[in-house]
């Protein structure tokens, strides 16, 4: 089930946004960026719907994925 970011908590919505980035793994190109930065382009994709937030309601899990 696909969950607009704005009906979750800040809280909540910050917490799966470094989950995220967090399972993103090791940058592999010439720019680091930080861990906020990475967070940052996270929480604009959603706002750009390039990204959505999906609950899986069988397995109680919410994950953050590209948008379809």
């Amino acid at each position: 089930m696909k969950i607009h970011h704005d009906q979750i908590s800040v809280e909540a919505l910050q917490g799966l946004i470094e989950a995220h980035v967090l399972r993103e793994g090791t940058d592999y190109g010439e720019t680091e960026h930080s861990f906020e930065d990475k967070c940052d382009a996270v929480r604009a994709q959603l706002s750009q719907g390039l990204a959505i937030i999906w609950f899986d309601a069988e397995n109680e899990v919410a994950m953050i994925v590209p948008a379809p």
